[in-house]
């Protein structure tokens, strides 16, 4: 049974408040709570060690929803989930985490993610992040995404990180055949003395290979943020890698893309930009009757969409 912090935590990373529909799986301090498998999406724990085995038949289409919660204090808990969308399918997944820590000592979860899309399939991957409670003890969140985009298939990523996470360190591994395509939106936010990392290497191993990587973030306070994404072509592909960020107060953003070309019909771009909210924006909204705390808020809003 969902207690009314369980539903207001799943609401925050999944925008659930009950069983979702379709295959799910719900994993709370360590243990999985509630699965259901579907016609065509059978979801199975595995037997050597804690993850489920996700499986996705050639053509289907449908969602999956595996949200983890953790809401006591001193809970360390590793995850190792496979999933495999056979040829043609389109599958929306929802994954994400969120932490209540009620104590003083860290409550942490690493997530691993190991995704094979067949040939032609469609994913389309949303992960949240979020974290809270009234204990001093640390919440960390450390996801990794491993990634085998096979020939015309394709892959949108959405990676986004509330508010909340004392620390983490995200990585991110894709390798994209021939025809296939890659797109990955990671959004995040930090404040106070939260630290973050973010470490991306995506290789286009086929021709006529794409990929995609963007990310937005708002460091505030004393807060760190680091991101190091790397796009290597070693086939005939095309890629851009764009990273913004807006750093506040006595935040520290390092910003580290970089593009690497082993064929000589590869087309790679890389931006990256770190700066302040413009005065003249927050003069604007301010001259429409927002206060200075609103209109920053409204920007920041904006910037992450």
């Amino acid at each position: 049974m969902l207690t009314a912090l369980d539903k207001e935590m799943l609401h925050r990373i999944a925008d659930l408040q009950q069983s979702p529909p379709g295959a799910f799986n719900i994993r709370k301090d360590g243990r999985g709570i509630e699965q259901r498998s579907v016609p065509g999406i059978e979801i199975r724990p595995k037997k050597d060690q804690p993850g489920l085995d996700v499986i996705v038949e050639p053509g289907a289409k449908g969602t999956v929803h595996l949200p983890v919660i953790i809401t006591a204090t001193g809970l360390s808990d590793r995850v190792y989930n496979t999933i495999e969308i056979g040829a043609g399918a389109e599958i929306l997944l929802i994954a994400g985490c969120g932490i209540h820590n009620p104590g003083h000592a860290e409550a942490r979860h690493d997530g691993i993610h190991e995704i094979l899309i067949r040939r032609g399939a469609i994913l389309h991957y949303t992960e949240k992040h979020y974290g809270e409670g009234e204990g001093k003890g640390k919440r960390i969140l450390n996801p990794k995404t491993v990634l085998l985009v096979e020939e015309e298939a394709s892959a949108e990523l959405e990676l986004i990180q509330i508010r909340g996470v004392d620390d983490t360190v995200r990585e991110t591994q894709a390798q994209v055949e021939a025809g296939g395509r890659l797109a990955m939106f990671e959004r995040l936010m930090t404040d106070g003395t939260q630290e973050a990392r973010s470490d991306v290497v995506v290789k286009l191993i086929g021709d006529d290979s794409t990929a995609r990587i963007i990310s937005r973030s708002v460091a505030r306070g004393s807060s760190k943020q680091l991101f190091q994404p790397r796009l290597i072509a070693h086939a005939r592909g095309r890629g851009h890698v764009e990273c913004d960020s807006i750093i506040m107060d006595r935040a520290v953003v390092r910003s580290i893309p970089e593009i690497w070309a082993e064929n000589a019909a590869a087309e790679l771009i890389h931006e990256a930009a770190i700066g302040k909210i413009a005065g003249d924006q927050l003069i604007k909204l301010m001259s429409l009757g927002l206060s200075e705390e609103e209109a920053e808020e409204t920007i920041i809003s904006g910037f992450l969409k």
